[in-house]
């Protein structure tokens, strides 16, 4: 991401923790107008959400943006299938990669950047659950080591 002013939304947060991230991707949303809306006022669920390519193209599922509360009777279908706009050759490199056994494309995040709405897809592979364990593990002796030096620092002043 450039200089342009970035808003996040929504993060999926989960998806860290299951699967080992190996590539980012920036993708447009194409969004119904009370979708937007909602997505400004940050009704956004990531969690089980997944992107797939279907026909060449790419389309964001089962990601959960909430009915918008003010919409009249043109109001969305939260789960609905989105579809994610990539150049074609983008789209392309993400099919090959893809081929490989055990990879998929997961849903990072939904900010705004410019006042359109995009989603950064991340190229994963599970993790097994030692995997998950050590990750744990890791985060936890890192917070215990800053814990260490605050609580040092504090002493020497």
């Amino acid at each position: 991401m450039s200089n342009q002013p970035v808003k996040v939304i929504a993060s999926n947060r989960k998806a860290r923790h299951d699967y080992h991230i190996e590539d980012t991707f920036e993708a447009g949303i194409v969004l119904t107008g009370s979708e937007i809306k909602s997505i400004r006022a940050g009704q956004v669920n990531l969690r089980d959400g997944y992107a797939a390519i279907r026909d060449g193209e790419l389309w964001l599922l089962n990601a959960h943006i909430a009915p918008y509360h003010q919409a009249s009777y043109e109001n969305h279908e939260p789960r609905r299938d989105r579809k994610l706009l990539m150049h074609r050759r983008e789209i392309n490199r993400l099919t090959g990669k893809l081929q490989e056994k055990g990879l998929t494309l997961v849903p990072l995040q939904i900010y705004l950047k410019n006042s359109r709405a995009k989603v950064e897809l991340g190229l994963a592979r599970g993790k097994k659950l030692h995997d998950k364990r050590e990750t744990v593990r890791e985060r936890d002796d890192q917070r215990q080591m800053a814990r260490a030096i605050g609580r040092r620092q504090k002493g020497v002043e």
